[in-house]
């Protein structure tokens, strides 16, 4: 039993990133055809289609959204955010600097996953995100999605910090731990976008 006096630290998920300072890896073959793109507005009602009000506001604020077509038909898609963007998960937010971005919102529809098309999508992103200079990505995954982790991997990304939440009586914070193996350098710079240090 626990006693009220007693933290509870959880691990919610890890911050991964890439630099694009250096080539690119190999960008990861989908297992059917698919075609690859930035998406605008238009996407809106395809995304969400009981609230494409939402999608429009995220545009209007300078997120950018880019998808996987297989067919002509939405297969999957994700956003990027280039200032500040809420982790709800963590129940904070990721500050970017200058040259920085967030890669978040992803989503595979369920016909087309275990296709390879989530890190496809990425590796079409961060080449984008590259030839408009940005020089790091970060995107965060949760601790329990494999999948998600996998799909990080062959991208390109690497682990970097361990997002944890500590529950105590007087309430919960955010703690932020080098992921085992990543450079200090990095984790200093993921603690700088997570908790402002």
């Amino acid at each position: 039993m626990t006693q009220p006096s007693e933290r509870d630290v959880k691990h919610q998920g890890t911050l991964w990133m890439i630099q694009l300072d250096a080539p690119l890896p190999d960008p990861p073959t989908p297992r059917v055809p698919a075609t690859f793109a930035r998406a605008g507005p238009e996407i809106a009602g395809e995304i969400a289609p009981g609230d494409p009000a939402s999608v429009l506001q995220r545009f209007a604020t300078g997120r950018r959204c880019y998808t996987a077509s297989v067919g002509g038909r939405l297969a999957a898609y994700g956003w990027v955010s280039f200032d500040e963007e809420a982790i709800g998960e963590l129940e904070s937010s990721i500050h970017l600097q200058e040259g920085e971005a967030y890669i978040w919102g992803c989503e595979t529809l369920a016909a087309y996953r275990g296709q390879r098309l989530y890190p496809a999508l990425l590796a079409y992103m961060l080449a984008a995100l590259q030839a408009d200079g940005v020089h790091r990505v970060w995107i965060g995954a949760d601790a329990d999605n494999l999948a998600s982790q996998s799909g990080l991997a062959r991208a390109g990304f690497q682990p970097i910090a361990d997002a944890m939440i500590e529950s105590s009586p007087e309430g919960r914070r955010l703690l932020v731990r080098a992921h085992p193996g990543a450079p200090e350098e990095a984790v200093a710079t993921a603690r700088r976008a997570l908790l402002g240090m």
